[in-house]
C-alpha cells in the first residue's frame, strides 16, 4: 500500500468500452451496493474506484478498502485502487474548515479525482457512490462533480439515490460488508461522537 505516493491505480486495467463504461467512485462497501446495482441497471459498465485519502485512521481506511474488495468481488465488477494514503496533504487540501465547507473541499478533492482517472483509463463518465448518502451534500457532489468534468473533459452523472439508502444498508448485511458509523476524517468521528 502506498501510504504516502502520489495516485496510482491498481490493477492496471480500464474501461473496456469507451462508450458505456462509467466510472464509480466508491466511498465504501455499504453505499456501493445500491449505487453499484443502480447504474449497472441502467445500462452502464460499473467500474468501481476506491479513492478516499479522507478516510482516518489507516486502520480504518483498510477496512473501508476490504468492504469495496468484497462487493467487486461479489458483483464481478472490476476494481481500481488509487492507494495513495497521506493524511497530512489531505488535511492541507481541504483544511480544518468546519462542517459544510471541509466536506465540500473533501468531495470536491475526491471527484476531481475519480475524473483524472475517468479519462485516463477511458471511461465516458464517472460518479460516485456519496449521491445515496443523506448525510452528504448533494450540492456539493453536482458542483465538485461538474466542475471536474469540465476540466478534466468527461461527463459527470448525478442521480438522487437516497431514496435507495435504506436498502443500501440491507444489501450490505447480506454480504456481511463492514459498515462505519461515521463519513470518514477524525473531524467527522468527532463530530458524529461528541455528544454521546
Amino acid at each position: 500500500m502506498d501510504l504516502e505516493g502520489s495516485s496510482q491505480l491498481t490493477p492496471a486495467a480500464g474501461c473496456r468500452s469507451e462508450r458505456s463504461a462509467l466510472l464509480l467512485h466508491i466511498c465504501c462497501g455499504p453505499c456501493a451496493t445500491a449505487t453499484e446495482e443502480f447504474w449497472t441497471a441502467q445500462g452502464y459498465e460499473t467500474v468501481g474506484l476506491f479513492y478516499n485519502p479522507n478516510v482516518q485512521p489507516l486502520l480504518e481506511f483498510r477496512r473501508r478498502l476490504e468492504g469495496a474488495r468484497l462487493l467487486a468481488g461479489a458483483r464481478a465488477f472490476t476494481l481500481l485502487e488509487d492507494l495513495a494514503y497521506n493524511p497530512i496533504e489531505w488535511f492541507r487540501a481541504v483544511g480544518l474548515h468546519e462542517g459544510r465547507e471541509r466536506c465540500r473541499a473533501c468531495i470536491a478533492m475526491r471527484l476531481d479525482v475519480t475524473a483524472a482517472h475517468a479519462k485516463r483509463t477511458g471511461c465516458f463518465a464517472f460518479t460516485t457512490s456519496l449521491a445515496i448518502s443523506p448525510w452528504q451534500d448533494h450540492e456539493a457532489i453536482q458542483e465538485g462533480g461538474e466542475a471536474a468534468a469540465a476540466k478534466h473533459g468527461v461527463s459527470f452523472l448525478y442521480e438522487d439515490l437516497r431514496s435507495r439508502y435504506r436498502d443500501s444498508r440491507r444489501q450490505a448485511r447480506v454480504l456481511d460488508l463492514y459498515r462505519q458509523q461515521y463519513c470518514g476524517c477524525v473531524v467527522s468521528e468527532w463530530e458524529r461522537y461528541r455528544d454521546t
